[in-house]
């Protein structure tokens, strides 16, 4: 009888889970904001049922459930009525605490918006409770990645995760989920950093973040201190968004070695049925974009991509705040790749996008930065009176041969042809510009300036007699101070002279 107890005891034993863990089973010092990533032998299919849960290993409580049978997203547009308008109460960023998962109902309105329905996956970044839509589960070839409620582990824990059979198979049905059996177990580290001088963000666990959003949610509000994030070589596929920060430097490895990205946009995460976005100062905060950081003054972003991955009305970087400048960010977007608004400066940057590029009020200063487009307009600035719009000093504008752009247009949008607007290159080069160099400019008023511009493959001067009339061609000895003005970002962002790499 005691011979044959080893072999039942082996019987009992569950089956190997069949996939690589991350974090191991058992493994210890883990970073709180972890993904959960399951590596196979072959690509794993998502399910449309099933349930994902973390318990407290020593409560055996449920931390945080993902539900599978919920959709991610919204895939089709939404359709807005006449009462959906911009709101006429400054949206209000004050705020005594970030909330989280934890303590507030994702789809929680703030400003003048009405719940978010919780009719899709919904989750709660940057303390922003109205909530974004978002993928419980990515597959990347072989690797399904489960994406936890952010803010949900804490320090000094013991956590245990279960996965109901069907959330992901096989092709060759070979994997039937995780039990508690299994004992995918870990332990997250004792405390959090000692300091925000400094925060490392390694997708591998390495460092003091597995994310860009853990180290920016551990910053406190407005700080007085700068802090540095540095985040290592990797790919970082992750919705970031970001309020109320200040004096942080964003540093990556490279902008080919280090990439923030995530398949977001207007249809994703739309904006509210009764509240527009993005339009005038104080307006509701977009939720559209792979990268925001909103209401955030004396930012540095430098050395790395920042992309998203869906078409349509779809910024690959959102900019709400003063003093923000970018060195040697590759930002990849749709239509409206990048959304700017404030004071926001350029440098050494690429820039890929669809039409309408570079979307905001401004004001923009970018200074030997690259930006390319399919065609149509580059811009659709929207800069009010008394502040500048978008000025590019010895930048390029590109389109593929076979395609046609323009520097932008400022047609008329319910009600407003953007009589403040603004548009200045100076000393560029371009191809395939239009002759008239601006499809649309609703009124003469607009500050649509030009001077030395330059074809991109043969280095001589445009023609620029066709150029729209409402346009201005500026002339080397009659307009040399307003020229010299504009190519000193301190006229152009309201006083602040940013530090360049190139001067």
């Amino acid at each position: 009888m005691l011979a044959v107890l080893p072999f039942l005891s082996a019987c009992n034993q569950p089956e190997s889970p069949n996939a690589e863990l991350f974090p191991a089973a058992g493994a210890e010092n883990v970073n709180p904001d972890t993904h959960l990533v399951l590596t196979f032998t072959d690509s794993p299919i998502v399910g449309d049922s099933g349930m994902i849960r973390i318990y407290d290993a020593m409560s055996h409580q449920i931390v945080d459930s993902l539900d599978l049978s919920i959709p991610s997203g919204p895939t089709e547009s939404r359709t807005y009525g006449p009462e959906c308008d911009y709101t006429k109460i400054p949206y209000d960023y004050t705020r005594t605490h970030m909330p989280t998962n934890r303590d507030t109902r994702p789809g929680t309105p703030s400003g003048t918006a009405e719940p978010t329905p919780p009719d899709y996956q919904l989750n709660i970044i940057g303390g922003f409770t109205d909530a974004f839509h978002f993928h419980p589960i990515i597959v990347r070839d072989s690797t399904a990645t489960i994406y936890l409620h952010n803010s949900m582990l804490d320090y000094n824990h013991s956590y245990y995760v279960t996965i109901d059979e069907g959330v992901l198979t096989l092709p060759d049905h070979s994997f039937h989920g995780i039990s508690k059996e299994h004992n995918w177990s870990f332990k997250t580290k004792d405390s959090a950093p000692a300091s925000t001088d400094t925060l490392i963000v390694d997708a591998n666990g390495q460092g003091d973040f597995n994310t860009v959003q853990g180290a920016l949610d551990f910053i406190p509000d407005f700080s007085q201190k700068q802090t540095v994030i540095l985040i290592q070589a990797g790919d970082y596929e992750e919705l970031v968004y970001a309020r109320n920060k200040t004096n942080v430097k964003i540093k990556g490895a490279g902008m080919d070695r280090t990439r923030v990205h995530y398949a977001n946009n207007e249809v994703f995460n739309p904006h509210p049925l009764t509240v527009k976005t993005n339009e005038w100062p104080g307006t509701f905060p977009s939720r559209r974009a792979a990268f925001m950081l909103d209401n955030c003054n004396d930012i540095l972003l430098e050395d790395l991509t920042i992309a998203t991955d869906l078409h349509g009305q779809a910024e690959g970087l959102l900019l709400n705040g003063e003093r923000i400048a970018l060195y040697s960010v590759h930002i990849i977007g749709s239509g409206d790749a990048l959304q700017a608004n404030g004071t926001i400066y350029m440098e050494s940057c690429e820039l890929d996008g669809g039409g309408d590029t570079i979307l905001g009020r401004g004001s923009l200063f970018a200074y030997r930065s690259n930006f390319r487009n399919d065609g149509g307009p580059f811009s659709w600035v929207r800069n009010t009176t008394g502040n500048h719009g978008d000025v590019f000093v010895e930048c390029t504008f590109a389109a593929p041969d076979g395609k046609k752009a323009d520097y932008g247009r400022t047609k008329s949008n319910h009600g407003t042809a953007y009589p403040d607007a603004e548009f200045v290159v100076i000393n560029c080069k371009v191809k395939n510009i239009i002759p008239q160099g601006w499809s649309a400019i609703g009124e003469k008023s607009s500050r649509m300036y030009e001077f030395n511009t330059c074809d991109m493959e043969t280095g001589k001067p445009v023609d620029v007699s066709q150029r729209h009339a409402y346009s201005r061609q500026l002339d080397a000895q009659k307009d040399a101070a307003l020229i010299a003005d504009y190519m000193n970002p301190a006229f152009v962002l309201k006083g602040w002279q940013p530090f360049s790499y190139l001067k």
